[in-house]
């Protein structure tokens, strides 16, 4: 029985969903206290709980204190099964978190899987669907395991009500662990934005002030189609693609904020990355940990990468992701970015 203390370092929903995948990946049990604990409303929120529910199905865990707002959870999984399985958040609550908790455990699985997740496709503090989609995803292929994505409808808060089919290939086998230090030359570079049920207005003057401050021509300035029945919802997406990986940077428009504050706040994200000459943004360094992680632990094989920046979740996630893989992380400052270096431990 693996201790975590939920309370460590960024102390938030990572913590239980990278244990909950690693768990289900190696066949160890965990005990977690407290859940949450750095945030306002410690404890297991509705999207967490739905983390929980997933993996309790997806690997016919026991389970104790999966209730919401609950603070302490033990988890004991037995193998995890393929398979076509539903999961509704019930809220505006993540898909894409509760995607990320399954899909390690599903790429080891020994038959492809399809899912059908529900609820909030665009959240803030959570990767959007378009950044699993256009970021994350490729780089999981290039392990070896192939997933194809599929946003059937837009979810945003408060209202949720969005839907994502993913469909993923058992990859056991197959998975090779690669270092990614280099970007690449660059392919394309463009901004969108998503704002069902708002006036149209709203979207033209957030592209209109990133197009100028970013030297961006009318071209790669695109208002999305969307249904109006998929708002209230404003999400402004910058997306860089390379020869090697690409980003996405995303800002959400609140009420009370003005879109041109929505995109000067997206134009410093996209300046900081270009800044740097590393290869992952803070986002993608913290998330691509865990595949990477699994990738050299079944091979034996080192791997590097290279980020921007280095987060207090990415630092958090790697410590924890230590405690269920006989893997170990160093880290070292160059120049305008970060080394990161993953090594098996004998």
């Amino acid at each position: 029985m693996i201790e975590i203390d939920g309370s460590t370092g960024e102390g938030g929903g990572q913590i239980l969903r990278t244990s909950l995948a690693l768990s289900m990946c190696t066949g160890q049990p965990f005990r977690l206290s407290g859940i949450r604990a750095n945030r306002p409303r410690p404890g297991l929120m509705r999207q967490h709980l739905t983390c929980v529910k997933a993996a309790t199905v997806i690997c016919d865990a026991d389970v104790q204190g999966d209730e919401l707002n609950s603070q302490s959870l033990m988890f004991t999984p037995r193998k995890p099964r393929a398979g076509d399985y539903a999961f509704n958040v019930g809220t505006a609550g993540s898909c894409t978190l509760v995607l990320q908790t399954v899909w390690p455990a599903l790429l080891l699985a020994d038959a492809p899987s399809r899912l059908l997740i529900s609820g909030g496709t665009h959240n803030p503090m959570a990767p959007p669907f378009h950044f699993l989609e256009r970021s994350y995803a490729p780089l999981v292929r290039r392990l070896g395991a192939d997933a194809s994505l599929t946003l059937r409808r837009l979810g945003f808060f408060p209202a949720g009500g969005g839907e994502i089919e993913v469909e993923i290939s058992p990859a056991a086998d197959r998975l090779q662990p690669y270092d990614l230090t280099e970007r690449g030359q660059k392919i394309d570079s463009y901004a969108e934005c998503f704002a069902p049920a708002l006036p149209r207005a709203v979207a033209s003057r957030e592209l209109e002030f990133l197009g100028t401050a970013l030297g961006w021509n009318a071209d790669r300035l695109r208002v999305a189609p969307v249904r109006q029945n998929e708002g209230p919802g404003n999400a402004l997406l910058a997306t860089l693609a390379y020869e090697h990986m690409t980003e996405v940077f995303t800002q959400f428009g609140e009420k009370g904020i003005t879109a041109e504050k929505v995109a000067n706040a997206l134009v410093h994200e996209v300046r900081d990355y270009q800044l740097s000459d590393a290869a992952l943004g803070p986002h993608l360094a913290d998330q691509w940990a865990l595949p990477l992680a699994i990738a050299a632990w079944k091979r034996q094989r080192s791997a590097v990468y290279t980020c921007t920046t280095l987060t207090a979740h990415a630092k958090t996630n790697f410590e924890v992701i230590e405690r269920f893989l006989p893997v170990g992380f160093s880290t070292k400052q160059t120049g305008k970015g970060w080394r990161v270096e993953l090594r098996p431990m004998k």
